[in-house]
């Protein structure tokens, strides 16, 4: 085995296995509570986000390499999923420094955060389990970009929210 294969590093196989207890939960999901939902959410979200900022920056010999797995079928079943566990709690606001007027709230979901960083993890697994070393680093590559670009954000969003949810006294399971 070559050390020197950045790929394999214990940063990157520690980010894999977080990303696969993520998407394992949430391809489950239907099967759920929404109190267990929350919960796990609560406990590997911080974990996904500590991983994803952790990945090595590695530039890819081969981008042709790089593909895609998640349909948009997909993902919207696991929204529609999520959205009948969260019901009328799925929307809540944010402000996003992302858009033009960056202090007005927007309407944000917690589904559909939660679906778009299923699809970025899931994305990230199929394509390194190609094996193949072009694979690999597109993986990586693509895991690590859409970290600061998009998922690592997202998890922002979710985890205020979620503590709430969990936390309110007023709240009701």
């Amino acid at each position: 085995m070559n050390t020197d294969d950045q790929t394999i590093s214990a940063p990157i196989l520690d980010m894999l296995t977080v990303a696969n207890e993520y998407c394992y939960f949430l391809e489950n999901v239907e099967q759920k509570k929404k109190e267990q939902v929350l919960m796990f959410m609560q406990r590997i979200l911080p974990l996904l986000y500590l991983k994803g900022s952790l990945l090595p920056s590695i530039e890819p010999e081969y981008p042709e390499a790089d593909e895609r797995f998640v349909t948009q079928e997909k993902w919207e079943v696991l929204f529609t999923d999520l959205r009948k566990i969260f019901g009328e709690e799925d929307e809540f606001l944010i402000i996003d420094p992302q858009y033009i007027n960056d202090t007005e709230p927007l309407k944000a979901s917690m589904s559909e955060n939660l679906a778009d960083i299923y699809q970025d993890m899931k994305d990230f697994i199929l394509l390194y389990q190609r094996n193949t070393h072009a694979a690999r680093e597109n993986a990586v590559h693509d895991c690590e970009k859409l970290f600061g670009s998009h998922w690592g954000f997202r998890i922002g969003n979710v985890l205020g929210r979620i503590h709430f949810m969990l936390h309110d006294e007023t709240e009701e399971f």
